[in-house]
């Protein structure tokens, strides 16, 4: 299957094959050597050659790589490798379930870390029933959809009257916010993009503390450092 053949996709379709990926380009430019480093490395690799014995008596094939740099390239691969394992379980799942689209193909394929990986995958993960999902059944997505616009002129309670309706178990304004609460907080927690973002801020911004319990100091005392 051609890569345009995998960029119109329709659900319902084959399952679409993702291409073979080119390890020794992509472990090249994670740690800047040459390709032909790489792929030298990874066919004695494929060979059972230990890291230590290629150090040693590959130097010729590797351009003089130490072991620090082979053991790299041996964990690197093994990550891509399991990367694109995942990839292809996603993939099928989704095309089973009738669930992959152009896009969403697109967005695993171009997926470079399994955490982001998951990020694209987790809308659509098999999951027990959650509150959202109980909320939506109550027709309250569009009353979140209205919330999420943020609009100037929108008054939560009085969007909310027009989803009361006790048969659905929406008895009042509270409960149609709350279950419109339950779709938004689910829809921000399962956006790849939102995730990211939030990712990097902790990761730049975030800071940890720890504090002893009252009456622990004297068990607490061996943490201090």
């Amino acid at each position: 299957m051609t890569d345009s053949d995998n960029a119109t996709a329709s659900p319902g379709a084959t399952t679409p094959e993702l291409p073979q990926p080119s390890y020794a380009e992509a472990i090249a430019r994670d740690l800047s050597i040459r390709t032909n480093q790489a792929d030298a490395v990874l066919a004695l690799l494929a060979e059972d050659a230990t890291v230590p014995f290629i150090a040693r008596y590959r130097k010729e094939a590797t351009g003089g790589l130490d072991e620090t740099v082979i053991a790299a390239i041996r964990d690197r691969h093994t990550a891509l490798e399991a990367l694109f394992d995942r990839k292809k379980a996603i993939v099928k799942s989704l095309a089973e379930r009738d669930l992959l689209t152009p896009d969403l193909f697109a967005a695993v394929r171009a997926a470079d870390t399994m955490v982001s990986l998951e990020d694209v995958y987790l809308p659509y993960k098999p999951k027990r029933r959650t509150r959202a999902m109980m909320a939506r059944e109550r027709g309250l997505e569009p009353l979140a959809h209205r919330l999420l616009e943020q609009k100037p002129d929108c008054n939560p309670r009085a969007e909310a009257v027009a989803f009361v309706d006790a048969e659905k178990g929406v008895p009042d304004p509270d409960a149609a916010l709350a279950g419109a609460m339950d779709i938004i907080a689910e829809t921000m927690a399962e956006d790849a993009a939102t995730r990211g973002d939030l990712r990097e801020l902790f990761w730049h911004r975030g800071t940890l503390a720890a504090t002893v319990e009252p009456g622990k100091e004297e068990a607490g005392a061996k943490f201090r450092d």
